[in-house]
C-alpha cells in the first residue's frame, strides 16, 4: 500500500480514537509508520534524502509499539503493509502532519490521566513524534533545496 494511504488511514483513526489507551496506541501506529516510511526512503528515495531516511527511521523505532496492546493486536501495524512511497514530498508531508497530530492528541491524553504510567508513556511518546517530525521538516527542507539548485541548473542550461 502506498505511504499516502497509510497516512490517511492513521489521521482517521487517531481523529476516531476515543479513549487515551487507544490514542497511545495510534501514537504507536504513526511512530511505526515513520520507521517504515525512513526505510522505504533509505532504499529507494531520492538520494540526497537517504541519510536522513535512515535517521528517521531509527528515530521511529522510539515510542516502543507494544505488540499486545488490543488495537494493534486487532488490525495489526499499519506500517507493515506499506509497500512503496510514490511522491516522497508528499508523503513527508502527510507524515509530518500525522505526527503532528499524535502529538496533540497525546498531550490531551497526558493532561486528563491520573494514572503515572499512562503519563510518561504519553510523555515518551510525545518526545518520539516531535522527533520524528523534526526529522520529517529536516528532510522537507534538504528536497526544497536540492529541487531549487536543480530548476537553477535547468535555467542556466536555456540560458547559456
Amino acid at each position: 500500500m502506498d505511504a499516502e494511504r497509510l497516512i490517511a488511514a492513521g489521521r482517521v483513526a487517531l481523529a476516531r480514537s476515543g479513549a487515551a489507551l487507544d490514542v497511545v496506541a495510534e501514537a504507536w501506529q504513526a511512530q511505526a509508520l515513520a520507521q517504515a516510511i525512513g526505510d522505504q526512503l533509505a532504499l529507494h528515495g531520492p538520494k540526497e534524502l537517504r541519510t536522513e531516511a535512515r535517521d528517521l527511521a531509527e528515530t521511529g523505532t522510539r515510542g516502543g509499539a507494544s505488540p499486545d496492546h488490543p488495537s494493534l493486536r486487532a488490525g495489526g501495524i499499519r506500517a507493515a503493509r506499506l509497500t512503496t512511497v510514490t511522491d516522497a514530498r508528499r508523503a513527508l508531508t502527510g507524515l509530518g502532519l500525522l505526527l503532528g497530530e499524535t502529538g496533540i492528541a497525546l498531550v490531551s491524553v497526558a493532561c486528563g490521566t491520573d494514572e503515572e504510567g499512562l503519563y510518561w508513556q504519553c510523555i515518551e511518546a510525545i518526545d518520539a513524534a516531535d522527533e520524528s517530525n523534526d526529522r520529517v521538516h529536516g528532510m522537507l527542507r534538504k528536497l526544497a533545496a536540492h529541487e531549487a539548485r536543480e530548476r537553477g541548473r535547468e535555467t542556466e542550461k536555456e540560458m547559456g
